[in-house]
């Protein structure tokens, strides 16, 4: 027997899909930052550059041509 679904239902049903679903932005977001956690070396620069900042050995830049 077919159950019938009134369209109250059927946007609420899709609606609940909605909220579960990932955007493309999301999901390049996540494959990003796992290629990053992936690179051990990666980590390992930004650890020492969080070090950096924690100690204040950073400079402040106010243009390109300071780099």
């Amino acid at each position: 027997m077919e159950r019938t679904i009134n369209l109250n239902e059927l946007y609420m049903k899709i609606k609940q899909i909605e909220q579960a679903m990932v955007t493309k932005s999301e999901l390049n977001t996540a494959i990003e930052t796992i290629a990053v956690l992936s690179n051990e070396d990666t980590v390992r620069q930004i650890g020492l550059s969080e070090k950096d900042i924690l100690t204040g050995k950073v400079k402040k830049i106010s243009s390109v041509n300071e780099i």
